[in-house]
């Protein structure tokens, strides 16, 4: 039973492999030909665009959590709820002074996501490294994106630092959900989308 199961996974896997290709419009174990199509992904307003949302959503979901909240935590030597916003602020202080941004004012990395559980404070600290990382990317010109980061690595470039910056962002929302639902709080975007629609998305 356990052989058949195992066979069975291995066709799965090989009919995904095959489907990719398929969909890449190559065939399995052939290198993709050079792209030599001029970019039509505009990064600096989609950036900006995701970061204002996430900051919405961040921010949406802090003030929706009881202040007693903000020390909870789901086990021991995990970040509670008041140090995972504040990492996700140190974060959007530090990403930025990756390409050159002038460092936040008053701001150290050192004790920063023990430095307060106050609810409102966390949430003056979100608001302002959202602003931060947001004017930085504002102030990048289109050419910035391709600005070379050889420190980074030796393709790197300041482009690359926005993505992830935008990436560890909607990564932590997702555990800011998780860390919510578990306490009771539905995020206030789905409580809303649920009164206009009983069968409204759920997140």
């Amino acid at each position: 039973m356990k052989r058949q199961a195992l066979l069975l996974v291995a066709v799965f896997l090989f009919a995904g492999l095959s489907c990719s290709s398929a969909i890449a419009g190559k065939a399995p174990g052939t290198s993709a030909a050079e792209d030599k199509t001029p970019p039509s992904y505009d990064m600096k307003p989609q950036a900006i665009l995701d970061l204002q949302e996430l900051q919405k959503k961040f921010v949406s979901l802090a003030e929706a959590l009881p202040a007693e909240k903000f020390t909870w935590r789901p086990a021991e030597g995990v970040r509670s709820v008041s140090e995972l916003f504040l990492h996700v602020a140190a974060a959007n202080y530090n990403f930025p002074t990756l390409i050159g941004t002038t460092p936040a004012p008053g701001f150290s990395a050192k004790g920063f996501e023990k430095s307060t559980t106050d609810k409102a404070k966390v949430i003056e600290q979100l608001n302002s490294s959202f602003a931060y990382a947001i004017a930085s990317v504002q102030a990048m010109s289109n050419g910035d994106f391709a600005k070379p980061e050889k420190k980074l690595g030796p393709d790197a470039n300041d482009g690359d630092v926005v993505y992830l910056m935008v990436v560890h962002n909607h990564e932590h929302l997702g555990q800011s959900i998780a860390y919510a639902r578990a306490n009771g709080v539905v995020p206030p975007w789905t409580a809303e989308a649920m009164k206009k629609n009983a069968n409204g998305p759920m997140e």
